[in-house]
């Protein structure tokens, strides 16, 4: 069985734990998406993955709060998401690391670049959260900047969507989706693939980007072994 990448971040959004709900945490869904992880895991696959916490909080909802407090709110809620999936894939028997990018020794790993490779190669998943330890960053730029401190192959964006499109296509059922962009494409046209910070990371590293559909079963699995699933994000 070939596969086409060996070290990837797979980047999940909070809203994606959601499940129908929309906010909090939907177990049912974590639980969907811990099978997937596990069947990556079991084909050889270093993975690491970043969680959004926007299913708890996101720091712009904080209405006349300090921008830096509110979103240091946000790190702790990606924390609340890291946890909860580390649960569920311990309960497949996948061996898990959370490493926090602020230090709280008690529930978590501090991010030690050197020690979070050493995880994968000895086969463990490495769960990356409370964004890079930084406000003003996303939890996209953190899947960049990890991406490219661990050399990952390519950033895996996990969305409900099935790729790219030209508009929201929940909205428009005449919204375009591109097969493939370059990093410019998504800068000039603003297309929300992430944010630009991200996307420059990506970029100026020339790691790519797939997005695509988290919710198909086998979904992961397909992408890594190279099905031209969602739209890649590229050079070019």
């Amino acid at each position: 069985m070939s596969v086409k990448y060996k070290r990837v971040i797979l980047k999940i959004s909070g809203e994606a734990l959601s499940g129908s709900a929309g906010y909090g945490i939907d177990f049912g869904t974590v639980n969907l998406i811990a099978d997937q992880i596990k069947e990556v895991k079991e084909m050889g696959i270093q993975i690491g993955i970043v969680i959004g916490g926007g299913n708890i909080w996101r720091g712009r909802e904080g209405i006349g709060m300090d921008r830096t407090t509110a979103d240091h709110m946000g790190m702790l809620a990606t924390v609340i998401n890291s946890l909860a999936l580390q649960d569920a894939l311990e309960r497949r028997g996948v061996e898990t690391r959370v490493q926090t990018a602020i230090e709280m020794r008690q529930i978590a790993e501090p991010y030690i670049r050197r020690r979070a490779i050493r995880h994968l190669e000895k086969g463990r998943v490495v769960i990356f959260a409370a964004g890079t330890g930084n406000p003003f960053f996303s939890t996209d730029t953190t899947a960049s900047l990890r991406a490219a401190e661990i050399d990952a192959e390519v950033i895996l964006l996990a969305k409900k969507v099935d790729g790219v499109y030209d508009k929201d296509p929940m909205k428009f059922k005449d919204a375009i989706k591109f097969d493939k962009l370059s990093y410019l494409d998504v800068l000039n046209k603003g297309l929300g693939v992430m944010d630009s910070t991200a996307t420059s990371l990506c970029m100026d590293n020339n790691i790519p980007i797939i997005v695509f559909n988290l919710t198909v079963p086998g979904n992961i699995k397909n992408v890594i072994m190279g099905q031209k699933i969602g739209t890649i994000v590229k050079e070019g």
